[in-house]
């Protein structure tokens, strides 16, 4: 079968799929920030609203690395300030509105309303506007307006709940999944209404709650609600969260960790074939899948045993050579240099004016004949306020002045 690159190569070269689309971006931290960053990063147009001091994530402190997240997410965009509490930078807000597509905010709900720039009014001034809101738990029902973070949200998930070891407290997810699963559903959701006004609709207002697009992660987990047993602890550690796979599970090597799952009793085989025990394979014990969850402690005795004797790599190796579900757990820094990562241009190493050298990445996103865009720092803080205000509303250099004297900007 010939590769999705070459595939790929021979694509005549297309517009970006989001180009000529504007977005006014009012969003911050993690969750809305990187829906837009998708949205630039596929050819969008990206005006990111911030206040005179700049938007949270970018005062974070940079010496310890705070700031980074910051550059990830916000490259490719534009940036102007805007005191939306002033009478006058709401009026600059909803002037630009009326040449926007798109405006996205994940500000606690009620407070673009109380700010006077909501839904309601910006379709006054652009009726085919698509509003997009992002927040922990929606626009709407008892949790509204509860605090929302993603360590919140991944307590009130359940995400917490069943995370971590069967006799320890329960842990948060490493990574800030509930921002990320948020943002890209507020991102999807985004796409699917411009589709939606392309062929002949309306704009429309999107209400995406972080709690409501990690639930459907938790799949597995809720599967053993509805199990014929009732011994199944609510976390498993490193096992499946059903515990109706196995071997399912994190194994000690040498030199580290190694990930190791069998989906089926042909991985299974497999797995003996690799190990060099063709004598377990009749093994009544351990036949079948549900043979082998029943027998799951001396399965994963069986395979530590093994794996303890052996690096990461030369267990990856053969592993994979058998075919079998596998990869060595990975240090961040050996994430970053991923050389696979690299060769596909997902990471990229960058000079940035503000945190120096650093590595970043693109879109996961990736069509064909439509190449990804020059990759642009994330911008300084209201650098494009004299390119967007006057050139898209065409603000004078002395009302310019008079907006920074006043505060405005």
């Amino acid at each position: 079968m010939e590769s999705a690159a070459n595939v790929a190569g021979r694509q005549p070269k297309r517009s970006a799929p989001l180009a000529g689309v504007t977005v006014l971006d009012l969003t911050q931290i993690y969750n809305g920030p990187y829906a837009t960053f998708l949205m630039a990063m596929a050819g969008a147009e990206v005006i990111k609203v911030e206040p005179r001091e700049g938007e949270f994530l970018r005062r974070r402190d940079a010496r310890s690395g705070a700031g980074v997240p910051f550059a990830m997410l916000n490259a490719n965009k534009r940036s102007i300030t805007l005191d939306l509490k002033a009478a006058r930078g709401r009026g600059l807000f909803l002037d630009l509105v009326r040449g926007a597509d798109v405006v996205v905010e994940n500000f606690a709900p009620g407070v673009v309303d109380r700010l006077g720039i909501g839904y309601e009014a910006t379709r006054e001034r652009n009726p085919g506007i698509v509003y997009a809101s992002g927040s922990g738990y929606g626009q709407t029902g008892p949790y509204r307006s509860y605090p929302a973070m993603d360590l919140t949200v991944q307590a009130m998930s359940g995400v917490m709940s069943v995370t971590g070891f069967a006799d320890a407290p329960p842990v948060k997810a490493g990574a800030a999944i509930c921002d990320f699963f948020g943002g890209v559903h507020l991102y999807g959701a985004i796409a699917t209404a411009l589709f939606h006004r392309a062929r002949g609709g309306e704009g429309c207002y999107i209400d995406v709650a972080m709690l409501e697009a990690v639930y459907p992660s938790l799949a597995s987990n809720i599967g053993s609600i509805y199990s014929e047993r009732d011994d199944l602890p609510p976390r498993t550690g490193n096992r499946h969260g059903g515990l109706s796979l196995c071997p399912y599970n994190v194994y000690q090597a040498a030199d580290g960790y190694i990930a190791i799952i069998c989906n089926s009793d042909k991985h299974w085989q497999a797995l003996l074939a690799a190990m060099a025990r063709p004598d377990i394979a009749a093994a009544e014990s351990f036949r079948t899948m549900r043979d082998r969850v029943a027998h799951m402690e001396e399965v994963d005795a069986l395979v530590a045993t093994w794996t303890r004797t052996r690096d990461r790599k030369a267990l990856f190796d053969l592993l994979v050579e058998h075919r079998v579900p596998c990869a060595p757990v990975r240090e961040l820094r050996e994430a970053v240099d991923d050389p696979h990562l690299r060769e596909r241009g997902m990471l990229l190493e960058v000079d940035h004016p503000t945190y120096g050298r650093i590595v970043v990445c693109r879109s996961p996103l990736n069509y064909a004949g439509m190449p990804q865009p020059e990759y642009r720092v994330s911008p300084a803080c209201g650098a494009d306020n004299a390119a967007i205000l006057g050139g898209r509303l065409g603000l004078s250099a002395a009302e310019l002045d008079e907006l920074r004297r006043d505060n405005v900007i």
